[in-house]
């Protein structure tokens, strides 16, 4: 198994669902402050500018309010069925954690890397000897390569 678990069909047309209907949210969001944006630019015309900004600014409000219920609750339903598909992964992983051929699996694994970290410090030892004996091979070939 390659360790991404999609969800169900259903889940995944309702999570999508709710993404379509956060993104119409958002779009509710970004034209309610063009208007109030529009609103508040032409209240510097105005004669009363901080009565008609707080005007613009309840009406922004009115706007506002119900688009934030509504986010609130799609959010709260995302994180509810985010929450099952993780839920439904991890029952996943686990069972494949405890199937056998998984467990032979790691146990191969392990024998493998043990056998490598020998052989490493094998190769280890090896050259250590090879360095400490240097100086005397060196020594022999030289004795070995003079001319009389």
């Amino acid at each position: 198994m390659s360790g991404v678990v999609l969800a169900t069909p259903a889940e995944e047309a309702e999570l999508e669902q709710l993404n379509k209907i956060e993104q119409e949210l958002e779009l509710q969001r970004e034209w309610a402050k063009y208007r109030w944006s529009n609103e508040s630019s032409a209240c510097y015309l105005n004669f009363w500018v901080n009565y008609c900004l707080g005007d613009a600014r309840a009406e922004y409000r009115k706007e506002l309010d119900p688009i934030r219920a509504q986010e609130v609750a799609v959010h709260e339903a995302q994180r509810k069925l985010r929450e099952n598909i993780k839920n439904q992964d991890d029952i996943k992983r686990a069972a494949d954690r405890a199937a056998p051929e998984k467990a032979a699996e790691r146990a191969a694994n392990q024998r493998e890397y043990e056998e490598k970290q020998k052989d490493a410090a094998a190769r280890a030892a090896d050259l250590e000897q090879r360095r400490k004996d240097a100086p005397k091979r060196a020594q022999e070939n030289k004795a070995g390569t003079q001319l009389d």
